[in-house]
């Protein structure tokens, strides 16, 4: 059972880390930062999976 518990908290934890780059990414002062934001999402993206 605490696995189970552990890979929803997992979960939420990273929806909650992609709803707020997505945030983020929408809110960006200026095109180069939302540029760097969209490469960190990606590069994060690939090491998860």
């Amino acid at each position: 059972m605490n696995n189970i518990a552990a890979k929803l908290r997992a979960r939420r934890a990273e929806a909650r880390t992609r709803r707020a780059l997505n945030r983020a990414i929408d809110t960006a002062a200026t095109a180069t930062v939302r540029q760097e934001l969209i490469a960190i999402s990606q590069a994060r993206h690939t090491h998860m999976r």
